[in-house]
């Protein structure tokens, strides 16, 4: 297999390197659907990532390693991207999350508010 097929080459330490990163799928605004939005914050990991976004501002994937495994993360937040609650860029080799207040203010105005507070209840109740 030649390497201008695979796009591989010897990076400066003799390492095989990608020449980009795959490009990350994100739904336009009017393509989040309700149901998705719903079912991606229905799972408590994915509500707390987002919940410390909302709180923190964007941050790399990295700092959600104490949630859980990273194999884990990363199936969570393709879910989050898939559904249009998140927005992943890559900046050098860290991938930067933020949650799409804009776009899901503008599709379905009072919903993430509501579900934050909702989850926020949940936590000074316990």
């Amino acid at each position: 297999m030649g390497e201008g097929k695979t796009g591989l080459h010897a990076g400066p330490n003799g390492a095989y390197m990608t020449d980009m990163a795959k490009e990350l799928h994100h739904p336009e605004r009017d393509q989040i659907e309700l149901s998705a939005v719903l079912e991606a914050l229905s799972e408590p990991t994915r509500r707390e990532i987002v919940l410390r976004l909302l709180e923190q501002g964007e941050a790399p994937c990295q700092a959600f390693d104490a949630t859980a495994p990273k194999s884990n993360l990363s199936y969570h937040y393709a879910r989050l991207r898939e559904a249009g609650v998140t927005r992943t860029r890559l900046v050098g080799p860290y991938r930067m999350i933020s949650v799409r207040v804009d776009d899901l203010s503008q599709r379905f105005p009072g919903l993430l508010d509501a579900i934050v507070a909702a989850s926020r209840a949940k936590v000074s109740a316990e």
